[in-house]
């Protein structure tokens, strides 16, 4: 190629990328200051940073509770139906990272008759993403966390929902997605922070879970640390394929109050995070009594 041609061709190549990034950008709506939460698909307008629900049943199976944790990657890969279908017949709780509420996602919600609680980080041409819980009943109620990426803009939510169970708890669930960019982790940090108050406030089972981009030991360390300060243990893989940079697992699942059987996280195309799916049973009140002391 002719230099002259060259760098006709990439003044044009230049030209196109920063055209494609500003459309991208433009059509992109952050969220406000104020955190959004949308509990209810017949109308869903993302109004205020909680929102309160008359739960009807209970969140376990005769108390048999499954929990998957899925980065669903915004519905790019083409088996995702499949792959959700699956988890959600298999597991009474669905949390979602990076789920975008598209007409396609509505459809699936509808046809499987399944409760949905909605944190919004941001719109992506019309399209409202963030985390999303799917479960057979409903919560109780929930409050939606928001998170803006130190370097590139973007905003991260979490979702911190209660759930009734049949032994007569409530199970505080927490979803979220952790601030990728942030070196000196204090943003990070903060995004965990701002969550300590609903963890420290709840004497009964708890499940913290999501894509906490622990890329970085210094990550999984604080989020360690934080687990430690609310008595939450790890679930151990039996199969273990979570997606990994620089050798360490992005996604995580952490518990309380509740037995722990085993978990497992299998290989899907239908995304580039492979979901968990763990398996628990309740507690009886005895049980949890001598575990309390």
């Amino acid at each position: 190629m002719k230099p002259a041609k060259k760098n006709r061709y990439l003044q044009g190549l230049l030209f196109f990328l920063v055209t494609c990034l500003i459309t991208t950008f433009s059509a992109i709506n952050y969220a406000n200051d104020t955190p959004k939460v949308m509990i209810d698909l017949v109308e869903p307008i993302f109004e205020s940073q909680c929102s309160d629900e008359s739960s009807t049943g209970y969140l376990d199976l005769d108390g048999r509770l499954n929990v998957s944790v899925w980065n669903i990657y915004k519905q790019k890969k083409r088996n995702w139906r499949r792959v959700l279908n699956n988890l959600s017949h298999s597991s009474q709780l669905v949390l979602l990272q990076e789920a975008g509420l598209s007409e396609e996602m509505v459809h699936f919600i509808a046809s499987r008759s399944l409760n949905v609680a909605m944190a919004r980080a941001f719109k992506l041409f019309g399209t409202s993403l963030g985390v999303m819980n799917l479960s057979d009943a409903g919560a109780i109620n929930a409050c939606a966390f928001h998170a803006t990426e130190p370097l590139i803009r973007f905003a991260k939510s979490a979702l911190v929902t209660h759930y009734p169970l049949s032994n007569g708890e409530s199970l505080l669930v927490v979803n979220l997605h952790g601030i990728n960019f942030d070196w000196k982790l204090t943003r990070y940090t903060e995004q965990f922070e701002a969550l300590s108050l609903e963890l420290s406030g709840h004497s009964g089972p708890i499940i913290l879970a999501g894509d906490f981009n622990t890329w970085r030991k210094d990550r999984f360390e604080l989020i360690a640390e934080f687990a430690r300060r609310f008595d939450l243990s790890e679930a151990e893989y039996h199969l273990d394929e979570r997606q990994r940079f620089f050798g360490l697992a992005l996604d995580h699942l952490f518990y309380r109050g509740l037995d722990f059987h085993h978990a497992e996280s299998r290989v899907t195309d239908a995304s580039d995070h492979n979901p968990i799916i763990a398996h628990f049973t309740l507690r009886t009140a005895q049980q949890h009594s001598e575990w309390a002391k």
